[in-house]
């Protein structure tokens, strides 16, 4: 007797089934997919329907026992995918990208952080491949071999075809242009599956790796005309206030604004922090702009005035282009420059980039003395870090660009009982409640360091420069953030969240005349800021960021993922806030005019770095020219 067809994939079938139900659980478990209607609800169920029925349908072409078998294997392939975007996501809050996957490099040093992030219910993913196992052993009727027709095989390909075709109208009628907005990735995963955009995000790869084989200086000429337009005069007044000092920049890991000024237990947070921002530029409605490459994008931002990848991490995918790096810029007027981090040299490709951007010596983990004792986490706690780095500052030559990466208030937060200070947090959030401890401590650390510039004699001729990196805590944890903040957690409040500090000192000047800025900017505008300071003329570099203590910087900012601040609005989302209210703006054109802004400049710096566009720059042409308008400059000051 000829079996039916439904009778003969049987088995894939039931896989198929079981497969799209745990894919849906860990939609609505794992990843934090804003639902707002019906229609979303079951895009999001059904888009995973497409690529399943496509991927388990090759099993076709083969004869029932091996097409079981190959079944089998998928499903653990399919698991180990959403196992992989699970745990990525509980601490970047976001998918897995082929660039990402390519940064293996980095792993070893991320296993305390992996293990972590690993939960006992995350051997529920195996349940539907232990059920299948168990059919193929022990139902005989799996066992046969099977063959399907070219007929049956043809009518159950068009079916998969007409099935993703539904899905994707259904996504477009509910978010047009979708495709368009590959920097989106919840949009895209929301809309297509979590799978479909792993393929997507594979056509964007091969697309993006011929860019720099098809630029050419023409695609360098409407970039440039755009950034020249959106140019702004910086502060004349301040040009030059910091000339011939040496920059110390220091990164603080993982710091956000909202422990600024701000008690846990009744202590508080950062302590010396608050004092020091009164004596300082303390720049208040400042933001990160990082995206998948955290600290590594923030030190491209800080150093390039460029927007990071919305995949992967320029560090890693573009290392060997040709850049404009502030230390490149500065090396031409007489500074040293120097980047000092307690870690592998390699972690993040941070030996190849730093080549790239002009830096004189990396003082990696090699150049302290590291042990066990005075370890924590992911290596050398900051107050022995700050301690040997004051010394190794001392032997550079003068004046010198410098840059020091903090390690301790890093995710997962580890501290030793005798370095706590306050303690934790009582939330349903350890990472939270371990936030706070860590970031006391690192505030501890910053004191010191200070302290020991003085002694030094480092401190009175240097500018001091202070800057978040990028969020510890992420959307996943906005629970516990509503118990600390005593107030719920909106899309809106979100982006408020990713405030991050960023604070120049220069002694004998902003302790004498301290200033806090209201304008809002981001870390791509610390390049033009500190050049305007160092009396450096960038404004005709391509450059996306301005001088904050201009008062003709306008009050805008874009995020990595397309969201995008002003003095009076909010977008994220694709929801237009009232910043007084926080609450949504029913007619949006106070958006309106920025969106396309906001977009162009992701783009374009996109373009810059996928084509490697600045390798068509004559540099030498504009150094003369800048030169010259800066004495011009320091002249009038004079």
């Amino acid at each position: 007797m000829r079996k039916s067809f439904f009778s003969k994939i049987s088995f894939m079938l039931i896989a198929i089934l079981l497969m799209w139900l745990k894919t849906y659980a860990v939609y609505k478990t794992s990843f934090n997919i804003k639902i707002e209607n019906f229609a979303q609800e079951f895009i999001l169920f059904i888009n995973p329907l497409s690529f399943l029925l496509l991927i388990f349908g090759f099993g076709l072409f083969l004869k029932g026992k091996n097409r079981n078998r190959y079944i089998i294997a998928m499903s653990c392939v399919v698991t180990f995918v959403l196992l992989a975007n699970m745990v990525f996501y509980r601490f970047y809050n976001d998918f897995l990208t082929i660039p990402v996957l390519f940064q293996t490099s980095n792993m070893g040093d991320l296993g305390s952080s992996i293990s972590t992030l690993l939960e006992p219910t995350d051997i529920l993913l195996a349940v539907d491949i232990a059920v299948l196992i168990w059919l193929y052993k022990r139902q005989k009727t799996f066992q046969t071999n099977n063959v399907t027709t070219k007929k049956e095989r043809a009518a159950y390909f068009l079916f998969v075809a007409s099935v993703y075709f539904f899905n994707l109208g259904l996504s477009e009628a509910e978010r047009p242009q979708l495709l368009t907005r590959s920097f989106d990735r919840e949009m895209l995963v929301k809309n297509i599956s979590l799978f479909n955009f792993h393929i997507y995000d594979g056509v964007l790869q091969s697309k993006q790796s011929a860019q720099r084989a098809l630029a050419d200086s023409n695609n360098l000429t409407e970039i440039e005309n755009y950034v020249n337009a959106n140019a702004k005069d910086t502060n004349k007044s301040l040009f030059g206030a910091a000339k011939g000092r040496n920059v110390i920049l220091v990164s603080l890991e993982s710091t956000q604004s909202f422990v600024i000024n701000e008690k846990v237990n009744g202590q508080e947070i950062t302590p010396f922090l608050n004092d020091f921002i009164k004596e300082s530029f303390n720049f208040n409605n400042f933001y990160h702009q990082t995206g998948q490459g955290k600290t590594s994008d923030s030190e491209f931002i800080v150093d390039n005035s460029l927007y990071p990848l919305g995949r992967g991490a320029v560090f890693f995918t573009n290392a060997g282009n040709e850049y404009t790096a502030a230390p490149e810029i500065l090396k031409k007027r007489g500074y040293y420059s120097a980047v000092l981090h307690a870690n592998n040299k390699s972690f993040w490709n941070r030996d190849l980039m730093y080549q790239s951007f002009g830096y004189d010596k990396f003082l990696d983990v090699d150049s302290y003395d590291v042990t066990d004792k005075n370890s924590v986490g992911w290596g050398l706690k900051d107050k022995e870090f700050f301690e040997q780095s004051s010394e190794l500052l001392r032997t550079l030559p003068q004046p010198f660009y410098s840059k020091l990466i903090t390690l301790t208030n890093h995710f997962p937060f580890e501290l030793d009982e005798e370095d706590k200070m306050i303690e934790e947090f009582d939330s349903n959030s350890q990472t939270l409640n371990k936030y706070f401890p860590t970031v006391r401590y690192q505030d501890e650390a910053l004191k010191r360091f200070i302290e020991k510039l003085k002694e030094d004699g480092l401190y009175e001729n240097s500018m001091i420069v202070l800057y978040g990196d990028h969020y510890g805590i992420s959307e996943n944890h906005n629970e516990a953030m509503e118990q600390f903040l005593g107030k719920e957690v909106t899309p809106f409040e979100e982006v408020q969240l990713q405030k991050v500090p960023f604070v120049v000192h220069i002694p004998g000047i902003t302790d004498q005349q301290p200033k806090t800025i209201e304008k809002v900017g981001g870390q791509i505008d610390i390049r033009p800021t500190l050049m305007n300071l160092l009396g450096v003329d960038t404004k005709e570099q391509i450059q996306f960021g301005n001088d904050l203590l201009s008062d003709k910087k306008l009050d805008f900012t874009v995020l990595r993922d397309g969201s995008f601040i002003t003095d009076r609005v909010v977008y994220t989302d694709g929801v237009c806030y009232d910043k007084s209210t926080g609450k949504p703006v029913k007619e949006d054109q106070t958006c309106e005019p920025f969106a396309d802004k906001a977009k162009q400049e992701l783009s374009f710096s996109d373009q810059i770095i996928y084509g490697d566009l600045l390798r068509f720059y004559d540099q030498d042409r504009l150094d003369d020219s800048s030169e010259k308008k800066e004495k011009e400059t320091l002249d009038q000051a004079s």
